[in-house]
């Protein structure tokens, strides 16, 4: 059985919201607070319920089905992006791991949104620290997992609906 577009987006909803919520729950009942690197995957993550939650609502047929797995192409891949810098940060040899910097409300403040967001996406060292681990995996580890599993749940989708015959 092949799952529907619409019962396809809904569970993007619900595993993306799933990982928010336990972000949320580190951040707030753990004390660990996100860098901007993690601000900035949350904000994919956000995207991408957003574009689920449009296309589940919707139920696209064929054409709009493929649009949405386009957009959450796109958004995992910006987020695959950021979490793949993160843990690239996170494997620097201690000498080479950038100044700890501002955090991104402080430079949404200081600079011009494209500097803040360019500065934010270079990382810092508080980007490289470790202070969780699941299995031995960083926060940032499981991320960059997930936005690839979100892109390849979504290529397969697309190929699903490019091969419909309904428009």
């Amino acid at each position: 059985m092949i799952l529907s577009n619409r019962i396809f987006f809904l569970l993007i909803v619900i595993g993306c919201m799933g990982l928010l919520s336990f972000g949320y729950y580190l951040e707030f009942y753990q004390n660990l607070v996100p860098c901007p690197m993690c601000i900035l995957q949350r904000l994919c993550y956000i995207a991408i319920i957003v574009i689920a939650l449009g296309a589940a609502i919707q139920g696209p047929a064929r054409v709009a089905g493929i649009l949405y797995c386009a957009a959450l192409i796109i958004s995992a891949s910006l987020g695959t992006v950021i979490s793949g810098r993160q843990t690239w940060l996170q494997h620097l040899p201690p000498e080479l791991i950038p100044e700890c910097g501002p955090g991104l409300e402080f430079m949404l403040e200081i600079y011009p949104l494209h500097q803040a967001i360019v500065k934010a996406l270079m990382g810092t060292g508080d980007c490289a620290e470790v202070s969780w681990t699941f299995l031995s995996f960083s926060i940032a580890e499981w991320s960059l997992a997930c936005f690839c599993g979100i892109i390849f749940a979504a290529f397969w989708r697309l190929k699903v609906n490019w091969g419909r015959t309904d428009s």
